[in-house]
Order: structure tokens, then sequence, then C-alpha cells
């Protein structure tokens, strides 16, 4: 004969409560448990308390460097304004991981021109390696429909030349730059923008010093085919690095760069095939 256990009145027998206690512990380890951050948990990561002298900034310049290359318009060029907030995490290869928010600024601003917004980016230095891997977006961009008509206004002109450009320094002596040439200026600063991306490192940034030799070259597809030497200034060691640079450009397509510098830590060519993404504004 089986033996039933008498039911306790309103209703059947509890279940133990420590299946439920031991659940309880282990979510609420989980949420104490620190994630790395835009990525799966990795105990490895930890938010740094003292940060590199100048890390926001740089992981702002990066950033900037590599958006302006992806949006891939010169009519749309955008400069440093101030870094607004940030966070760092570092791991135990020495690699830092930057979270900021930072305003821009027009390259070529016109009269009475504010802040074009801000710009949300997250950055991995890998140690003291160039090419940081970036995610960016940036809000209040130029109205598209102007930027494409100044996109296209350049690439008719250089379209139109009669004979190809051949420059050979871009600012003069006197840091002047003849207006009509100002469009090419941009275009190369352009280019110049995924070089000084690939070469930066946490303690190593770069800006366009100067053009040393500006050529167009005549090409039978549609895109602007154009090589130039840009002169880096390297603000850490002072140095000037000379950098040879040919882009294929066209109004709404992506640009393609490749690149050779001298220097021990410039890679041997570059070109427009990178790691990261850059999301496009809204």
């Amino acid at each position: 004969m089986q033996l039933r256990r008498p039911l306790l009145p309103g209703g059947p027998c509890p279940a133990s409560p420590l299946p439920a206690l031991l659940l309880l512990l282990a979510l609420q380890g989980a949420a104490a448990t620190p994630a790395r951050p835009g990525g799966p948990q990795d105990s490895g990561w930890q938010k740094d308390a003292v940060l590199p002298h100048g890390l926001l900034q740089q992981a702002a310049r990066a950033a900037l460097h590599f958006f302006n290359f992806r949006v891939g318009s010169p009519s749309a060029l955008r400069v440093l304004s101030a870094v607004q907030q940030g966070r760092t995490w570092i791991n135990s290869k020495k690699e830092y991981q930057v979270d900021l928010v930072f305003t821009t600024e027009r390259y070529n601003p016109e009269k009475g021109e504010e802040h074009l917004g801000k710009c949300s980016a997250q950055v991995l230095f890998r140690n003291e390696k160039p090419r940081p891997v970036v995610n960016v977006t940036c809000t209040r961009f130029i109205e598209k429909n102007t930027r494409q008509q100044k996109d296209y206004l350049l690439y008719k002109h250089m379209k139109q030349l009669k004979k190809s450009l051949d420059v050979v320094s871009m600012p003069d002596s006197h840091g002047h730059i003849d207006p009509s040439l100002r469009p090419i200026w941009d275009l190369a600063y352009l280019g110049s923008s995924y070089v000084m991306w690939e070469k930066t490192t946490p303690s190593l940034h770069y800006y366009v010093a100067q053009l040393s030799s500006v050529k167009q070259w005549r090409t039978n597809e549609d895109a602007i085919d154009f090589d130039y030497i840009v002169l880096l200034h390297e603000f850490s060691t002072q140095e000037i690095i000379p950098c040879r640079v040919h882009l294929v450009w066209h109004p709404g397509k992506p640009l393609k760069v490749k690149y050779h510098c001298q220097g021990p830590q410039a890679p041997e060519e570059a070109s427009g095939t990178e790691e990261g993404s850059a999301v496009a504004p809204t």
C-alpha cells in the first residue's frame, strides 16, 4: 500500500526554497560582474583611474580622422573643437579602450557658423601600435544636398581643367593658399585624414603642415585620380614626415587611398580597406 504525503491546507506542498535562492544569488553575482565596455564580459578589462596624458584628445583626433575619411567629402571636413567627456579601460596587454563625446567645427567655417555638433566614439588603442580601431557617430552634419552640390562643383572643376595640376607647394612660404586652390587643399586633406588615422598611436599624432607637390593624373574613368606629397607634423617628436599619397575620388563613392611615408613607423603601403566602422551621421 502506497503512502501519500498529506496536502497542506490551501494547495499543494510548496517547492524547496533552495533552488530559487541559488538562482537569485547567481543573478546578483552576474549583475555585479563588470563587463568589458562595448563587448562581452572580460575580467581582464578594468576602468583606468589614471589616464595617460592627452589620451582623450588623442582618441578624439583619431576618431575624427577616420570619420572624415569615411564620409569622403572635402566639403564636409570637421576639426576637433573640445572633448566633453570620456572614460577609459585598460587590460593586461596595456591596451586602452576609450569611450568619449566631443564637439566639432567645420574645417572651413562660414561666417557666423557655430559648432557642427557632437560626436560619440569608441576607440581601441592596441598598446603602442598604430591604426586604432574606431567606431564613431556624429550628429548635426552639414545639410546633405548642400554637401553634394559643393562636392560636385569641385569634381566638375577638376574634370574640366585643361591641363593637370602641378603645384610646387601649398601653402606658400607666407602661409597663403590661393582661393582657387583651396578645394584642392581640402581634397588633399581628406586623403591625408586616412594617413593620420592609420599612423596615430596613444602617444603620436599628426597635423598637415604643407603639400610639397600636387599633381592630377588623367584617367579614362570618371573618378579624380590625384597624387601629392604631404608633409605631416608629428607633435611628440616635432618631426616633419613626408608621405606620398595617391587617392581616387568621386562624389558619393568611397574614397580610395594608398600612401608611402618615410620613417620607421610607417607601413610600406596602405589602402582604403580598414578595420572598424564610421556610422552615417544623423
